[in-house]
């Protein structure tokens, strides 16, 4: 699954920073997630940093997104290999 941010966002900042995949960018109104980045903090946390943080809870799953956890843990290793 991955993560979305819906339109009740505030823009308030906090959750680009604590995205360890750097799957959270500003969009064109609001914050945006991009589902080939997210992992739902898998590999890194055991629940989503994103969510934890935000104050107005605007982070549900993506329903055009889910994803077991097996799939996150291998887009997660995916992502980690890109990086070295």
């Amino acid at each position: 699954m991955a993560l979305m941010i819906t339109d009740e966002c505030i823009n308030c900042d906090v959750c680009e920073p604590e995205c360890p995949n750097d799957a959270i960018s500003m969009g064109p109104e609001i914050y945006v997630i991009d589902p080939n980045k997210c992992t739902e903090c898998v590999g890194h946390f055991d629940e989503p940093q994103c969510v934890q943080v935000c104050p107005v809870e605007c982070i549900p799953v993506n329903p055009q997104r889910v994803e077991s956890k097996d799939a996150l843990m291998q887009k997660y290793r995916l992502l980690q290999s890109a990086k070295m």
